[in-house]
């Protein structure tokens, strides 16, 4: 059985903890930015290809506790590193250190690199490691001086689903984006709109979320390249995640009012696969309209720190407000906003809200509507 933890943006824990309870995986365990599970080697791939709010998968092979860097180097080298990292693999060493006695990242990195090497210079009997091959990424983490060290099986992070290759400006990563269609309870019948669509990231998962389409059958992992894991693994992992895969009709809708970045979106929609299903537009946020009585706005507009001055943008909230009271009481409304008078710019407090992160801007999700 090999454990692994997937780390992730603080306030999303439960979400990830979710998908991968879904996948079977055993032993889930919810802590603050990341989640532990146990599995099989099939589910490295499975848990790749399928999380959606989660940042990368990373693979433990040791924990202990260190607090000076005899202790850590010893942990890390007792590692049977020579079972996964061949002799001509490059493995990098990247970690943090949170509320513990070894607290300078660098000097731990630098440990943990000696220790890795010294066991890999025993295993194949040369002092020198060209690292001119595949890449194996060594992650450390240690937490009031508990150790964790493994291989990060994704490569780039997750939010790299492999459709937005530029974005506009003060980009919304596609991890958040998910999170908060799931958070909006989307299932794909109600109408989806978000008229502040940008790139179109949230239209985009809200479409592959609506299918059941697994968001990472278009992009290739590090651990796809290994040795030591069957190549098949990824395949049956993949046809696992297509047969999943819902095919109805759906309406969802991103608006912008600038051209450009809704030429963008159509464009990433088709490199998605989803562009059979979404609709983007060129509309100004403040006029929305939609006929239906039932649906759900999922959005995120500026804040004022990142692209308008803060007056500007509460100028926005405000109009933005009015066109939503406009719309039928049975609709959801859900606004991504880190600006401190969101609500009162808006012009309603929230029936909910939630705290979330976009990037290391400490955001709140306000949630509208009598069904939440």
């Amino acid at each position: 059985m090999l454990e692994f933890v997937i780390p992730c943006l603080l306030g999303l824990e439960s979400l990830v903890g979710d998908e991968i309870r879904k996948l079977g995986l055993s032993d889930v365990r919810v802590e603050n930015g990341r989640v532990l599970c146990r599995g099989e080697a099939r589910d490295i791939a499975r848990l790749n290809i399928n999380l959606r709010c989660g940042a990368r998968v990373i693979l433990v092979l040791h924990k202990f506790r260190a607090t000076d860097f005899e202790s850590l180097f010893q942990g890390v080298r007792a590692v049977h590193w020579e079972d996964w990292i061949p002799r001509e693999g490059e493995f990098p060493v990247v970690g943090y250190s949170i509320n513990s006695t070894l607290h300078s990242v660098p000097a731990c990195q630098s440990i943990v690199k000696k220790a890795v090497v010294d066991r890999l210079s025993a295993a194949y009997g040369i002092a020198q490691f060209p690292e001119t091959g595949r890449r194996y990424q060594v992650r450390f983490s240690i937490m009031k001086d508990e150790v964790t060290v493994g291989l990060d099986t994704s490569g780039e992070g997750l939010y790299k689903r492999g459709y937005r290759a530029h974005g506009v400006a003060a980009p919304l990563k596609e991890t958040l984006a998910a999170a908060m269609v799931k958070l909006s309870h989307y299932n794909g019948r109600d109408p989806f709109c978000d008229p502040f669509c940008g790139s179109g990231t949230i239209t985009i998962e809200a479409a592959l979320i609506a299918r059941n389409r697994a968001p990472g059958l278009n992009r290739s992992f590090a651990a796809q390249h290994w040795a030591t894991l069957d190549k098949m693994l990824w395949l049956d992992a993949a046809d696992e995640a297509m047969d999943k895969e819902f095919h109805g009709k759906y309406e969802i809708w991103g608006g912008d009012i600038d051209p450009d970045a809704v030429e963008l979106s159509r464009h990433n929609a088709e490199l998605a696969e989803v562009d059979d299903i979404v609709k983007f537009e060129v509309d100004d946020a403040t006029r929305f309209h939609w006929g239906g009585l039932y649906g759900r706005i999922v959005t995120n507009p500026p804040y004022g720190e990142r692209l308008l001055e803060r007056e500007e943008a509460g100028e926005l909230y405000k109009a933005f407000g009015k066109a939503m009271d406009k719309l039928p009481d049975t609709w959801r409304v859900y606004v991504l906003s880190s600006h401190p008078d969101f609500e009162r710019c808006y012009g309603r407090f929230a029936d909910k809200k939630r705290k979330l992160y976009n990037g290391m801007l400490k955001c709140d999700l306000f949630m509208y509507g009598k069904r939440l």
